[in-house]
């Protein structure tokens, strides 16, 4: 590594420590409670103990992150992922080597132990009197300096990093420097488990499916491709789950989810990253009016378990996920928005021109359905800020998905927005082999060889499928997109740990 000259003082101070004998990455340590753990115990002895003096003992460790001396005594911060805590050092407890040893050789961002008891200080702040300490981990780089802002009323230490960029490449700077940024992946996790619990208590059992697979399908993405050398086979990062988790309803297994990692070889956007978190549920003997009611439930309730309220504000709108939600038909909002009726232009090339002549610029070559799409994705969806169902689809973007009854070129499809963002997409699920057969050959013909909505033929799904699938319901979510809304982040770099971003050019 190629040291600064703060780094070079640092690196001095650790082979210092060595000769004396004292490693400054040891093996093994003490610590026996979490920072939280000790002023919980402290807190309560206090309340129910007041004239007496809390005499346990604990050993703590965590990063050093203030530090004063002053002739006999020093004072710091250490804190661990629970919490953060004073800590006192006397020469009258610690002894004046050790003292001295830590005003000398100890920095800022160190990993240390410290053992004692707990006190509040002379200014009323929970305290450790310390009478041992080691060094776990010296840190070599200095973090990031940190500056106190103001945001929604309340003081925060945020790190003074170069720009987001730096913070997205240094997560690991970006989370040490800054408690606002360790919140957001808190409520991720806190997400993903209420989610978890959700569909638990409604009797889903999850499961895992292959990463690796034969054949992509499920979703209109182009997928990533590797080689399996042993085997001589070319295999695909998923694009979706959803083809592996039907199969299992053929099995018997009525109601199955997984949340779990798909890659998509798409553009990066502020809502768009190549490797994302899904969550995919299926539900034998429901179709999508079912799917709808159980989607507003799972998603208000999880709201209320993570944030404690079924209102978020999210890019400056207040928004209210308490169900009902708004359900809107496709066709109808395309007509509200931008005076097009799609069932009176059934072929690509009446729809281009009705939405050239209504100046929507209709992307050149592209199928019926994906001028559709483009309708959906440019004008619908950003007006969408308050939860809101959008329903029955054409068939030719929807290849996995029942017809509506009454209407062979339309399906029993929804997708829900929240935030002028789309948050799902789901459908009752065909499950006719022959039919799903037959539109796997109407998307290959239909489309060129490279283009995402292209579903190329999986005959084990159709072969699967050929043994009877009972009529079901299906359901996908972005989990990043649901963290980006609870956080109310814009980019979906902020809430994913490590986002893939361009290399950085010599």
């Amino acid at each position: 590594m190629e040291l600064s000259d703060l780094e070079k003082i640092r690196v001095e101070k650790l082979n210092t420590l060595r000769q004396q004998g004292i490693e400054p990455y040891p093996t093994r340590n003490s610590v026996s409670h979490q920072i939280i753990d000790v002023v919980n115990s402290f807190t309560t002895f206090e309340k129910q103990n007041p004239e007496q003096d809390f005499t346990e003992t604990f050993t703590i460790g965590g990063r050093i992150r203030s530090k004063r001396a002053m002739g006999k005594l020093a004072f710091c911060h250490i804190e661990d992922g629970s919490g953060r805590i004073q800590i006192m050092l006397r020469v009258n407890e610690i002894g004046k080597d050790k003292l001295d040893q830590f005003k000398d050789f100890y920095d800022l961002g160190d990993f240390i132990q410290v053992n004692g008891s707990v006190m509040r200080s002379r200014t009323g702040e929970i305290t450790l009197l310390v009478v041992d300490l080691q060094m776990l981990a010296k840190a070599i780089s200095p973090l990031p300096a940190a500056k106190d802002v103001e945001k929604d009323g309340k003081i925060i230490s945020h790190a003074t990093l170069a720009d987001p960029e730096t913070r997205y490449r240094q997560r690991y700077a970006d989370l040490a420097v800054n408690k606002e940024v360790r919140d957001i992946f808190l409520l991720r996790f806190a997400t993903i488990r209420a989610l978890q619990d959700f569909l638990d208590d409604h009797g889903f059992i999850e499961v895992e499916t292959p990463i690796l697979q034969p054949i992509y399908g499920g979703a209109a993405a182009q997928p990533f491709e590797t080689h399996h050398n042993q085997l001589h086979q070319n295999l695909f990062l998923r694009i979706s789950f959803e083809l592996y988790l039907k199969r299992l309803l053929v099995g018997g297994l009525d109601r199955v989810y997984e949340i779990g990692r798909d890659f998509r070889n798409e553009g990066v956007s502020f809502k768009h990253n190549p490797e994302f978190t899904q969550l995919e549920f299926y539900w034998a003997y429901a179709d999508y009016l079912k799917v709808m009611e159980l989607t507003e439930k799972m998603i208000s309730q999880t709201a209320q378990k993570v944030l404690g309220s079924q209102i978020i504000h999210f890019n400056g709108h207040e928004i209210n996920l308490t169900p009902p939600w708004k359900r809107v038909e496709l066709r109808q909002s395309i007509v509200d928005l931008t005076e097009i009726d799609i069932t009176d232009h059934p072929d690509t090339k009446s729809l281009a021109a009705a939405m050239d002549k209504k100046g929507f610029k209709p992307k050149p070559g592209a199928p019926r359905g994906k001028l559709i799409d483009g309708l959906i994705g440019d004008i619908l969806e950003p007006s969408f800020i308050q939860p809101t169902f959008l329903y029955d689809y054409p068939r030719e973007i929807s290849p996995l998905a029942k017809n509506k009854p009454e209407d062979s070129s339309v399906v029993e499809r929804f997708e829900g927005f929240v935030g002028g963002m789309e948050l799902c997409n789901a459908f009752t699920e065909l499950n006719d082999p022959l039919e799903q057969e037959k539109r796997f050959l109407e998307m290959g013909r239909a489309y060129e060889e490279n283009d995402e909505e292209r579903h190329p033929m999986d005959d084990d799904y159709l072969q699967a499928m050929s043994y009877g699938m009972p009529p079901s319901g299906g359901f996908g979510m972005g989990i990043d997109r649901l963290v980006m809304l609870l956080a109310n982040k814009r980019s979906i770099r902020e809430v994913i740990l490590f986002p893939h971003l361009r290399e950085i050019e010599e």
